[in-house]
């Protein structure tokens, strides 16, 4: 028995659904749906019942999630016992980045329960900005595409980040040679994408041209708003809200479609998730210093 099929195990019972945990783990279905089927062979019982619609734990399962929690906490504890990190974080995170980032969270202090993060909402096109001013030790933020690197366009707000920094360190005496050395971190989201979110009901293949749809936007800023801009720049914004839970709302009248990750949407089973032919890049990107402290390192463990 591993502490990985614990974890697991505790993901499917917490989330109600092998597709949501691996989500939340960062896999995909089929490999938690394997890890799940390994551990109940070695146990000789099965943990979950399976249903179309919902997995529930069976009497078995009731009996060992207690002690699998149990279990990863102590080797949690165990790790932190041997290479604790203390002291602080400061994390800023781009609105509408992570369905899940309160997670990240809840294992890093777990992990290291003497490290204080301090978490404040930063929009995309601030990133490099609260970096230069050194109110933040790490960024998450939406990362540019492979092609929009090598040519970046000047409407995106992710491609103006470090030119950001350059223009705060040129207005005070400084210029690019003098600034603080920074590292991209990108961190892919294994088995998530982004996907068009309807009613409940009707087709589960997205069409190619959103121009057509009436769709529910996030503001300028949102980590989201960002990505579906370079997707789908000709789209209609008819609707516009902060909250996806309200998106969620307005998909499940049927008022509006909404592109969102797969990882968000998993959170509202009643929608219908309708996959793009060529999914939309979806890319994160923890942005820090060069020479990253402890703290940021155990955080960007996390992440990985």
């Amino acid at each position: 028995m591993e502490l990985r099929q614990l974890a697991v195990v505790v993901a499917v019972a917490e989330e109600g659904g092998f597709t949501a945990a691996a989500h939340r783990l960062r896999t995909v279905q089929s490999t938690v749906s394997t890890v799940v089927r390994t551990l109940e062979r070695d146990l000789g019982a099965p943990l979950f019942h399976r249903t179309t619609h919902r997995v529930v734990l069976t009497p078995a399962g009731e009996a060992f999630l207690p002690a699998a929690r149990a279990a990863l906490e102590a080797a949690a504890r165990a790790r932190a016992a041997v290479s604790p990190v203390c002291g602080r974080v400061r994390l800023g995170v781009c609105p509408g980045l992570l369905a899940d980032w309160h997670r990240v969270l809840a294992a890093l202090r777990g992990l290291h329960p003497g490290l204080a993060v301090e978490v404040r909402q930063v929009q995309v096109g601030e990133a490099g900005l609260v970096l230069a001013e050194s109110t933040v030790d790490v960024v998450l933020t939406v990362a540019a595409s492979s092609a929009e690197a090598a040519a970046p366009s000047a409407d995106s707000t992710a491609d103006c980040e470090f030119a950001a920094i350059n223009g705060f360190a040129a207005a005070h005496g400084g210029d690019h040679a003098a600034t603080p050395d920074l590292t991209h971190v990108t961190t892919p989201l294994p088995g998530d994408e982004l996907v068009l979110a309807t009613a409940p009901g009707g087709s589960h293949s997205a069409p190619a041209d959103l121009c057509e749809l009436s769709l529910v936007d996030f503001p300028r800023g949102w980590a989201i708003r960002e990505a579906v801009d370079r997707a789908f720049p000709c789209r209609q914004r008819s609707l516009e809200v902060d909250d996806p839970a309200v998106a969620a709302g307005l998909v499940r009248a049927g008022l509006a479609a909404c592109v969102l990750p797969a990882s968000a949407v998993s959170r509202f089973p009643d929608l219908t998730v309708r996959r793009f032919d060529r999914p939309p890049p979806w890319q994160l990107a923890a942005v820090h210093r060069g020479d990253p402290s402890p703290g940021v390192v155990a955080l960007l463990a996390q992440l990985g």
